[in-house]
């Protein structure tokens, strides 16, 4: 029998590579942006074209390449980073396996410009699937540009199973940030299609995030600090108010860099434990520093997870630290109570020396008296005491009481010619048959989650939140594509506060809202004024409302226009509908349960679920 096992090419076994650290365009993007940053940039620019599928172009600064590293960048394993195998516990860099360049040039086209300080030219490559075709001297400015054109063009299969541009933008919006946002000592600039997405300059932290995510979450922020000899902890968190049904805006970056960890996740929520409202999450923006040599980072291939030492010791202390902070900032009560708040040392006065307090007291100030004295400067100083009033007036008080008590007299002895308003109601929500069916119907709420009711052949139960999910689901529907919806004006605008991209993804919806009942006054950059809200919903709703549809769209946007409208009445009839634990009256009841049964697909929900289930009376005696 022949020899079956051979070597792979050098081609294969990058396409291979790329099967690990390319899955979409954004992946590109992480890879590339952190090249800059090590590469000791203070400026990074990110030019992307149809949601990168046709460009992606990072542009830095940085220190630049030789012409020999510049060649040798686009070799498997070729890296600067690691020479032994300790080192691997010692990392204080983005990338160091050496594959992310080889990995992208094997599956797309590459052009690199880059060019050192003290060199007078700089070095240009261009590859195509692995095989370079030029490499000449060129003019360009200090640092690096490099460019990936046509991802995943010698794999169209993989190019096939790409999302839309929205989708994908989304996904490089979310790299971007998270980059950005651990590094705010340097220039970040993003560009799509020739439009500026994100200008972000030189800042803090704190400022950072509010140039991200919109100015209204400066006020939302709690800062988080602490030093231990295993970590020291840095960052924000949310105020227990601001909570959010979804969640977005969660990240941990640990030697600044981002990371997953549900374990730590649940310590942040354990720490809130208490001040939060049910089914919300709390935002949060935690920086761990640690030792290198305690966390093994080259366990996953896109570096997203990580493993710790002692996770214990860090779960404990990063729980604590939160629960500290909420306290020394009044968000959470403390259980101390003998203390007095008032008496504690604002953080911005921590460190510095108290002056001792100086008071003017004017010896001579006589409140008995009033007198005039005279200053050094000639000028005369009144001073104005108490003067006592004289009592002998008192019997005015008395003057015109006799009147007074003759008129009560007289009313008292008219209350006959008085007419009463009747308190009897004589309006009422229904009339005639509707209110005798109402009284005699067979709907029953079970557990204030079930609605039972009977039919000839027995009884049926009726999940509540779901069939009121389906009876709305098929009402917004119609509105949307018959364009025929009701809306209820609001006295004054509701204004809310989103991200640029939150806004950008509802003016992308707005005709379907509008057609559902919304009326938008303005759309502004980080702000939404609405003056009109379906008639299914309360202004109280608006909000967690628009916050879960804006999270649908970015975990699954559609093609295609019908698919969309269907994503927007799945999202905003689960959103309305009447919650498991709410007390139904018997209208409502009877409401949910004609309405289903009016409906096209009673027996399922729009996600598939069911609505109700029956229980034939031979079922019921079978129990007996």
């Amino acid at each position: 029998m022949s020899d079956i096992i051979q070597l792979l090419p050098d081609h294969v076994a990058n396409q291979i590579a790329a099967g690990e650290v390319v899955q979409r365009p954004a992946s590109v993007v992480k890879e590339l942006l952190e090249n800059a940053i090590d590469a000791q940039a203070t400026h990074v620019k990110l030019i992307i074209k149809e949601a990168g599928k046709v460009l992606i172009q990072v542009i830095d600064n940085g220190s630049g390449m030789s012409i020999t590293d510049a060649r040798l960048s686009f070799e498997r394993h070729a890296t600067s980073k690691i020479k032994a195998a300790n080192d691997l516990f010692q990392l204080d860099t983005k990338g160091f396996r050496g594959e992310a360049l080889a990995s992208i040039a094997a599956i797309a086209h590459v052009e690199l410009k880059t060019k050192q300080q003290e060199d007078e030219v700089g070095t240009e490559i261009k590859i195509e699937g692995s095989q370079v075709s030029s490499q000449e001297v060129c003019v360009t400015p200090k640092g690096t540009s490099i460019s990936v054109k046509n991802l995943f063009f010698n794999i169209p299969a993989r190019r096939n199973f790409l999302k839309s541009n929205t989708v994908e933008l989304r996904h490089i919006i979310d790299e971007f940030q998270r980059v950005a946002m651990v590094h705010a000592d340097v220039k970040f600039d993003m560009y799509h299609n020739g439009n500026e997405v994100f200008n972000l300059p030189i800042s803090n932290h704190r400022q950072r995030i509010t140039h991200i995510f919109g100015s209204k979450i400066n006020e939302k922020l709690v800062p988080v600090q602490e030093e231990t000899d295993l970590v020291t902890i840095s960052g924000f968190v949310g105020k227990p108010e601001y909570a959010k049904r979804t969640r977005g805006e969660q990240f941990f970056f640990v030697n600044q860099r981002f990371i997953k960890s549900a374990y730590l996740n649940h310590a942040v929520n354990a720490a809130f434990e208490g001040l939060l409202k049910e089914k919300t999450h709390p935002s949060y923006f935690i920086y761990l520093d640690v030792d290198p040599k305690t966390i093994d980072i080259n366990i996953h291939p896109t570096k997203t997870e990580i493993k710790f030492d002692d996770e214990h010791a860090l779960y404990a202390i990063l729980r604590a630290t939160i629960k500290h902070s909420l306290g020394q900032f009044n968000v959470a009560p403390i259980l101390d109570f003998n203390r007095d708040a008032s008496m504690d040392t604002p953080y911005d006065y921590k460190g510095k020396i108290a002056k001792t307090p100086t008071i003017e007291v004017d010896r001579s100030f006589n409140p008995f008296k009033e007198e005039s004295k005279s200053n050094a400067d000639g000028s005369s100083k009144k001073y104005i005491g108490f003067k006592k009033e004289s009592a002998g007036d008192w019997e005015n008080l008395y003057v015109g009481l006799d009147s007074v008590t003759t008129d009560i007299k007289s009313t008292e002895n008219n209350f006959s010619t008085i007419q009463f308003e009747s308190e009897e109601v004589t309006g009422s929500l229904f009339t005639g048959n509707e209110q005798t069916a109402l009284e005699h119907t067979t709907t029953y709420q079970l557990r204030r989650k079930y609605i039972v009711t009977t039919i000839k052949s027995g009884m049926v139960i009726i999940h509540q939140h779901r069939a009121h999910q389906r009876v709305l689901y098929e009402e917004i529907l119609r509105n949307i594509t018959m364009v025929s919806a009701a809306s209820q004006q609001l006295l004054f605008p509701l204004k809310l506060s989103f991200s640029k991209q939150e806004v950008a993804l509802l003016i992308s919806v707005r005709e379907q809202l509008e057609n559902t009942g919304f009326v938008f006054e303005t759309f502004e950059s980080e702000e939404v004024a609405i003056t009109g809200i379906p008639t299914v919903a309360t202004e109280s709703e608006v909000s967690v409302l628009l916050e879960k549809l804006i999270s649908d769209i970015e975990q699954e946007v559609p093609d295609c226009g019908f698919s969309q409208t269907d994503l927007l009445a799945k999202s905003i009839s689960s959103s309305i509908a009447v919650k498991t634990g709410m007390d139904l009256e018997l209208a409502q009841q009877q409401y949910i349960v004609n309405g289903l049964f009016a409906c096209t697909e009673p027996n399922i929900t729009p996600d598939n679920k069911p609505t109700f289930i029956t229980l034939t009376v031979d079922e019921i005696d079978k129990k007996f």
